[in-house]
């Protein structure tokens, strides 16, 4: 044999022979055991105690009991015997990339750039508060979209996104920039008027990243010179929207105060209403007969009440839809609307959004899990997304939060979550729960 055969054999034999050798020499791939106190069940609220889920990569592998799930040689075990463990919350009306600043020269003078910074701080305290899916339904120049693949591409921290990208409008309508005079000429990245132009429209938004479509089927509150009960879209261009975001495989979230705007909304097929401040006996029965999600975005009310210091050409409108949304909310809830929670954060702090779950319980009358549900598998249906989250099941992503105590007979322990893990990642933990 020449030097060079022997060479060869020496250095690349070994490489021919890898395949051959048995599986069981392989290393097996790193789990993380979650020892967890106890594990609530959203489909049932039933809570088994002693429990441990086996996450390997970002996905759940099992949930077993402790006793007969021991630790194996790599294993990564997380301690939180003393907490009660339940599926990441979700959050389907979010702005993250704005902030709580309504002055009307911070909002001109926030660039694209500007915005996507802000949207990677709040992303950050959204996912710390334990909401490890969020959508988010409305960002100018698509810095949502950017802020969803920086997350993705591991550049920032922050939940899971579903993104509208700019939100549709009319001329001069609550999704429009009203705050310039005319000289400016000014008009906001989703406004489009008429059938033709919004189908465009719907198509741009999507060409450009958009997960979903948000449009503003009636006037607003923190917006100048138009009515919140006033209809925006006609009937016709709302079925145009949504005709062309459901073919192309898109849901469709509307904004909607008005009586006549949720009705025609409904009537033309959007998913979800969000708001619905002054939605009638009419509405309801359309909702549930289309089977539309209702979104509350209740808290605000409170925290505005509090601490809310608007300019005046929005104070007086949040005066008039707080006098009624709540009630009306009730009114469906009780009827049987679906409900998934949404919190329009931005509108109030990033970070407050599991207060929302405290109106549902204690004004609005839900039980705690019934409340838990619009968090978990209602938001994931809402989204799609039920094979990913919503439950700790085996197949979906890892996403586990952690309180100390019993969110089923307190929903306000929700608000101090001390353990947060997305994707099989743990981005929040309290002292001496992990351990390597």
């Amino acid at each position: 044999m020449t030097t060079i055969a022997r060479r060869f054999l020496c250095l690349f034999l070994p490489a021919l022979l890898l395949p051959l050798l048995p599986v069981a020499a392989q290393q097996p791939p790193t789990r993380t055991l979650i020892r967890a106190g106890h594990v609530i069940d959203v489909h049932t609220g039933n809570q088994s105690a002693d429990q441990t889920i086996i996450v390997t990569g970002d996905s759940i592998t099992a949930v077993a009991p402790t006793a007969s799930t021991p630790t194996q040689t790599g294993d990564k075990e997380i301690d939180l015997r003393s907490m009660t463990v339940l599926p990441g919350l979700i959050d389907v009306h979010t702005h993250l990339t704005m902030d709580t600043n309504f002055d009307p020269y911070h909002e001109l003078s926030t660039s694209v750039a500007k915005s996507a910074l802000i949207g990677a701080r709040n992303a950050k305290v959204t996912l710390e508060a334990g909401f490890t899916t969020v959508r988010n339904v409305g960002a100018d120049g698509y810095a949502d979209v950017d802020l969803r693949d920086a997350i993705n591409e591991g550049l920032v921290e922050g939940p899971h996104m579903q993104v509208s990208g700019p939100l549709l409008g009319i001329t001069g309508g609550h999704c429009d920039d009203n705050l310039l005079p005319f000289q400016f000429h000014q008009t906001t990245d989703g406004v489009a008027d008429g059938v033709e132009a919004v189908q465009h429209k719907v198509r741009e938004v999507i060409k450009y990243g958009a997960d979903l479509i948000k449009v503003c089927a009636t006037g607003g509150v923190l917006s100048k010179g138009d009515d919140p009960q006033a209809s925006q879209y006609t009937l016709e261009e709302l079925k145009a929207i949504v005709a062309d975001a459901h073919r192309l495989g898109r849901k469709v979230a509307a904004h909607a105060h008005g009586a006549q705007g949720i009705l025609w909304a409904t009537e033309a097929g959007v998913d979800s209403i969000e708001h619905g401040s002054y939605m009638n006996d009419e509405d309801i029965a359309a909702m549930k007969q289309h089977g539309t999600y209702f979104v509350p975005t209740a808290y605000l009310i409170d925290w505005m009440q509090q601490y809310g210091n608007l300019p005046a050409f929005y104070k007086q409108k949040m005066k008039d839809v707080s006098a009624v949304e709540k009630a009306n909310a009730k009114k469906a809830i009780a009827a049987g609307v679906k409900v998934a929670l949404g919190t329009d954060a931005a509108v109030y702090p990033h970070g407050l959004n599991a207060h929302e779950l405290d109106v549902y319980v204690n004004q609005f009358g839900m039980t705690p899990l019934a409340a838990l549900q619009t968090a978990t598998l209602n938001a994931a249906d809402l989204m799609s997304w039920t094979s990913h989250v919503g439950s700790l099941e085996p197949g979906k992503w890892a996403d586990v939060i952690a309180v100390n105590g019993d969110p089923l007979k307190d929903i306000r322990l929700l608000q101090n979550v001390q353990f947060v893990m997305k994707s099989g990642v743990v981005y929040k933990s309290v002292t001496g729960t992990a351990a390597q």
